[in-house]
């Protein structure tokens, strides 16, 4: 039984690297209960099963592992993480407060992993919500989770020339703030942005962020208007894929390439890499992130 996602044959990593661990909406690939022929293509072969949007950081020299973001698939992302990084129990650098963000925690409860003392970065509102909510409150008050401030812009050094630097973006903030990460490394760095409402109005700007790294994984939620039937697609907080290719589009070619989408909903067409909307992706100069890959730091 393969626990990883479908991406065993991913070789072990010897230098600092990051590592993706899913590229899929809260929900992964295919949704509870969705029955449309989007997560039926997975049943017929053409398409293979995806966990919520996480992304690992590694340090196999010290077998130090950050994750960021705690998913509801986290048991079989770290199963994934240990085929390729085996270490300790991965610390973790949180975005915000929604189901696919946050809920794997529970994992390190004494119900589960037992786990002591790990260290979750969180930003002010994210603290609070965790430290005020059962049964998150409960984790930090047994000592199984360590709550570490965490300030927008301010770096978090991981050591061995890795760090990581919060920065707030736009999004549905119901329970927290919401946050991407700038992940640096020895030589080269990323944008990790799972989740925005739309790029408009961001200082910097989204295009000023992208050119300052060498990777950008960037909110890809939807496709195309209509995705949902029955459902206003202007009411949704997230960037079309498609407004983001228009936007994009004037950034030179080389620029363009760093630019991978992921937190892929389960009703968008570009999960299929055979379908027409990945290719459309392709033809624009971008890409799909894929769960599994490793990009040296």
């Amino acid at each position: 039984m393969d626990l990883t996602g479908g991406a065993t044959s991913q070789p072990a990593v010897s230098r600092p690297s990051a590592v993706i661990l899913g590229t899929a909406q809260d929900g992964g690939y295919p949704q509870a209960g969705c029955r449309s022929p989007c997560c039926r293509n997975l049943n017929a072969g053409s398409a293979e099963a995806l966990h919520p949007a996480c992304l690992a950081i590694c340090e196999p020299a010290t077998g130090s592992r950050w994750m960021i973001d705690c998913t509801p698939h986290f048991p079989r992302q770290l199963t994934l993480l240990d085929s390729i990084c085996p270490g300790d129990i991965p610390s973790f650098l949180l975005t915000h407060a929604h189901t696919g963000h946050y809920t794997g925690l529970t994992h390190l409860g004494n119900e589960v992993m037992g786990a002591r003392e790990v260290d979750v970065f969180v930003l002010p509102l994210m603290k609070s919500f965790l430290e005020n909510n059962l049964p998150w409150s409960e984790l930090a008050d047994r000592g199984n989770i360590i709550l570490r401030p965490a300030f927008e812009g301010e770096p978090i050094e991981l050591g061995s020339g890795l760090g990581v630097t919060p920065r707030l973006v736009p999004h549905r903030d119901e329970h927290s703030e919401t946050a991407c990460y700038r992940v640096d490394g020895p030589g080269s760095s990323i944008l990790w942005l799972p989740d925005i409402d739309g790029w408009e109005g961001m200082s910097p700007s989204i295009e000023e962020l992208i050119g300052e790294v060498d990777r950008a994984f960037l909110d890809g939620s939807f496709f195309s208007p209509g995705e949902l039937p029955g459902r206003d697609m202007s009411s949704i907080s997230h960037p079309l894929i498609q407004e983001s290719i228009e936007l994009f589009s004037g950034l030179e070619e080389e620029t363009r390439r760093k630019i991978s989408f992921i937190h892929l909903n389960h009703s968008n067409p570009a999960i299929d890499p055979q379908g027409d909307a990945a290719r459309e992706v392709r033809l624009a100069g971008h890409s799909i992130a894929r769960q599994g890959d490793q990009i040296e730091l």
